[in-house]
């Protein structure tokens, strides 16, 4: 027993020093692991820091690469998407009569009775699906017509668009100022030569006795040279170190990236020159900062340049060294200590020439409806990257329907997406918003969004609700702006409209002749809670659809409110107030597919209206059907017009299996 012993406590103590062997090899490859992990980290970090100054170094050659812009460019085909009826287009199918056999019949009266039960049964089902064809009729034509007026609608607009450019062109030739700034305005932003992050303020007028156009432009700050040359991972602190770059090494670089600007810009606007509009060219690069001397924050020039475009276009510039080229070619001044921001005095500025000075990219809140479209999809990138994301601006062509390519960082909801930018003065179709999906799933992208600089009816809120999209009005992005940072107005003034307080149930604004319907349930099952106004089965318009993302009618007779106990939602409703041609307001309740994906309202039990008055106090209970399984939307009941004016409430009870975008085909709103 005493040897057994022995034995069992030496093979313990085998296993044990075999466990802390394996314990000091699994430490050591860790502790290799983490040090090979941070040598790559700080290796990838120097490829970075040497590919941002070869980039920088190769601006200008890379830039002469970048295609002349050509107005042309800004044309825009007018190919509008034929119509889809999809389902709308196949007939009902009708019922034939030898496919209703007689059930039974041992005698000759009961093959009788059997023939005419089954005769009945056909002519029931004929005149049902006849009622179907009509109903499938009248809808496919309210589709067509639907189409039809937005495909003029679009194509108005395509051409209105085309036949400005045509005139911008024409006032080019003319040597129009105002169309010759907004053209080589146009030329800069549209290139595609810039780096992501290089700034693109310009201001510029145009002498047309001389043929001189003029203009100030922002250069990259200093910054855009990396400050750190290498980094070096030091094993012994667990450290990076970042070797700094020589001061004069990151000096003569900055010099060499603002000569290359100064020599870039006037290849873009002399490229562009096809209407032959520029004799010469007057360009002063500048940098927002704080003048040394007087420490007053303003402009600081760091180069300036008059540019004969004869001379000019005799140069090669992907060959030249620009520091050379530009002040020895062109007789140009470059700021000797431009990272001190040592200043050079312009030699003609826009504001001298006499007429109007345009300029783009400044201070002053810029109108989004009259924004390049170019420089509003920049806006708009720079808005995901305010907030936290990294955002990339698309090629005008081969986009595949996207404008901005984003990506959220954020674990779990974060990942791709894919943003479309819609500057309309119309209300966005519900076409574009099933297109976005489309594109969203084609990108295997995690989200996709729709900015518009108007606004979205209520099909395209219904479709894309439940789905990975986000619409974002005019007035939301305007708001999203400010909050980050950045300009932008919706026409008229500057000034942001002051924010509308949200009415609640005891707001004592509210007219004196409303009601308040307060719903309520039992289950968890959650709900939306919409409501229609209606002539007939038919809502007026989409903007009578009342729900979470049109919280109001065009008259304010009805709008949504905050529910207060024992009520989950809650409608105000003035009917005295509603349009004379509507006879019916329809109360409907659909399953939130964000919340319940999977439920039905089967869960939809104990349900009633409260009908409260104008102080809150209750009037009244209005009991209505409960949920069935395997329907997800439900009509509640309707309050219907009578000859003497009066309102009477009628049950509803009415299910449907597609949930809200079926209710609402049944009434008339078309849901792509």
């Amino acid at each position: 027993m005493q040897r057994q012993q022995q034995r069992q406590r030496e093979a313990e103590a085998g296993r044990e020093r075999q466990q802390a062997r394996q314990a000091r090899a699994y430490q050591r490859q860790a502790a290799q692991n983490h040090r090979e992990h941070r040598q790559a980290e700080a290796r990838r970090r120097t490829e970075e820091l040497d590919a941002q100054v070869t980039a920088l170094q190769g601006l200008l050659a890379s830039g002469c690469r970048a295609p002349a812009f050509r107005a042309s460019s800004l044309i825009r085909p007018e190919d509008i998407e034929p119509f889809a009826p999809g389902p709308w287009a196949q007939p009902v199918p009708m019922p034939k009569f030898d496919q209703y056999q007689p059930h039974g019949g041992w005698t000759a009266t009961r093959r009788a009775q059997a023939q005419a039960e089954a005769r009945e049964r056909f002519e029931r089902d004929w005149h049902a699906a006849q009622a179907a064809e009509r109903q499938r009729q009248q809808q496919l034509a309210s589709y067509q017509r639907d189409h039809q007026e937005w495909a003029h609608a679009q194509l108005a607009e395509v051409r209105r668009h085309n036949a400005g450019v045509v005139e911008l062109t024409e006032g080019v030739g003319r040597r129009d100022p105002d169309a010759v700034v907004e053209y080589f305005s146009a030329a800069l932003y549209a290139s595609s030569a810039w780096p992501e992050g290089f700034p693109r303020q310009v201001a510029a007028a145009y002498d047309a006795a001389a043929g001189q156009l003029v203009l100030d432009w922002e250069l990259p700050a200093y910054s855009v040279v990396p400050e750190a040359k290498s980094v070096r991972y030091l094993a012994g602190a667990d450290q990076d170190k970042e070797t700094p770059r020589p001061v004069g090494q990151r000096r003569a670089l900055y010099r060499a990236v603002l000569a290359q600007c100064m020599l870039l810009v006037l290849h873009q606007l002399f490229a562009a020159d096809e209407p032959g509009a520029l004799e010469s060219v007057t360009l002063n690069g500048f940098v927002d900062g704080h003048d040394p001397t007087t420490g007053r924050p303003g402009r600081i020039y760091l180069a300036t340049v008059m540019a004969p475009g004869s001379a000019f276009r005799d140069l090669h510039l992907a060959q030249v060294d620009a520091g050379s080229c530009f002040a020895d070619a062109l007789h140009g001044q470059l700021s000797a200590r431009p990272d001190q921001l040592a200043s050079v005095r312009p030699s003609r500025r826009p504001q001298e020439v006499g007429n109007r000075v345009v300029t783009h990219g400044s201070d002053e809140e810029p109108d989004l409806y009259e924004m390049d479209p170019i420089a509003f999809e920049n806006l708009v990138a720079d808005l995901f990257r305010a907030m936290g994301m990294q955002a990339v601006t698309t090629q005008r062509s081969n986009d595949g329907g996207v404008d901005v390519d984003a990506l959220d960082p954020a674990p779990i909801r974060g990942g791709k997406i894919v943003v479309q930018v819609k500057r309309y003065r119309n209300t966005v179709p519900p076409t574009a918003v099933r297109d976005l999906y489309g594109t969203v799933q084609d990108a295997g992208a995690n989200k996709g969004v729709l900015v518009t600089t108007s606004k979205f009816g209520p099909g395209s809120h219904t479709f894309a609700h439940g789905k990975p999209l986000e619409l974002v009005p005019g007035t939301e992005l305007v708001d999203l702006l400010h909050r980050h940072g950045l300009r932008g107005r919706l026409g008229g003034s500057a000034r942001r409209p002051a924010a509308q307080p949200t009415p609640t149930v005891a707001d004592a604004r509210l007219p004196d002749d409303h009601n308040v319907l307060g719903v309520s349930w039992t289950g968890r099952v959650a709900l939306d809670v919409c409501a229609l106004v209606c002539r007939g089965n038919r809502v007026l318009s989409d903007d009578h659809f009342v729900f979470f993302n049109n919280p109001q009618t065009p008259d304010g007779s009805v709008r949504t409110l905050p529910a207060t106990a024992p009520d989950k939602a809650a409608i105000r409703v003035s009917f005295d107030g509603l349009p004379d041609e509507a006879d019916r307001f329809v109360l409907v309740a659909a399953v939130d597919p964000e919340v319940n994906p999977d439920a039905d309202l089967s869960g939809f039990t104990d349900a009633c209206i409260r009908l409260l008055g104008p102080g809150t106090t209750e009037l009244g209970r209005l009991e209505v059907s409960e949920g069935r399984p395997r329907e997800t939307a439900l009509v509640l009941g309707s309050f219907r017009r009578r000859s003497n004016g009066d309102w009477d409430f009628v049950l509803g009870g009415k299910g449907y299996a597609g949930g809200l975008e079926e209710l609402l085909e049944d009434y008339g709103i078309a849901v792509e």
